[in-house]
């Protein structure tokens, strides 16, 4: 992986974690022009979080992994997939849409990597939960065969946090913390899960959707 590198940029509302996929419907003709570039040369673009009025300096790479559909007048539906992490160091404002140089990051190695396998086991468990509580009807079991990176990738994904809490999880440089962060907002949500299922069973009269 190159250290710095020149990538076209998407200021977008969400914070994309590598691993998480992002669908997308370009409609702009500055990002119709971007999309077109990278599905040709195929080429990634930088995912950055723009929020009122803000550009944060940190954001992941995507690569397109399907054109869904191209319309007449250019639009474009497409699947992608959050890659590599990385740092803002120069914006370069020479084209119809932004590019930057960017540096990238990963996690450091961890000084307890033993913790990260029950850690990240802990993570599925209550990920499964909480797709039962939602009543969501999507396969989680291939979750079990990830690694603990992109389980607490996952999680921070998932958990319904702000834009600025998934921010912080992006720019988190340790697997550990990522997962006992996470853990900790799953719980909570679980609980607040629970407590709306037990007084919608109270005023309604029918059995919750979950075991206590």
């Amino acid at each position: 992986m190159k250290p710095i590198e020149k990538i076209p940029i998407f200021p977008l509302g969400v914070v994309l974690f590598p691993e998480i996929p992002l669908p997308l419907h370009i409609f702009e003709e500055r990002y119709k022009k971007m999309i077109r570039y990278c599905l040709d040369e195929q080429q990634p673009f930088g995912v950055v979080l723009y929020e009122d009025g803000k550009l944060y300096n940190k954001g992941c790479t995507a690569v397109i992994t399907r054109l869904l559909n191209e319309y007449p007048d250019g639009r474009l539906d497409i699947l992608a997939k959050g890659a590599h992490r990385f740092q803002l160091v120069d914006l370069i404002d020479e084209k119809a849409y932004l590019q930057a140089l960017v540096e990238y990051f990963d996690d450091l190695p961890e000084t307890d990597p033993a913790a990260l396998k029950p850690l990240a086991q802990e993570g599925v468990t209550l990920l499964k939960q909480m797709a039962t509580l939602h009543g969501q009807n999507i396969d989680v079991s291939l979750i079990d065969y990830f690694q603990p990176k992109t389980i607490s990738y996952l999680i921070a994904a998932s958990a319904g946090f702000t834009k600025q809490e998934e921010q912080a999880f992006l720019e988190m440089t340790s697997t550990k913390k990522r997962l006992e962060r996470g853990i900790e907002a799953l719980y909570k949500a679980l609980e607040r899960l629970k407590r709306t299922s037990k007084i919608d069973h109270r005023r309604n009269g029918r059995p919750p959707t979950f075991t206590p």
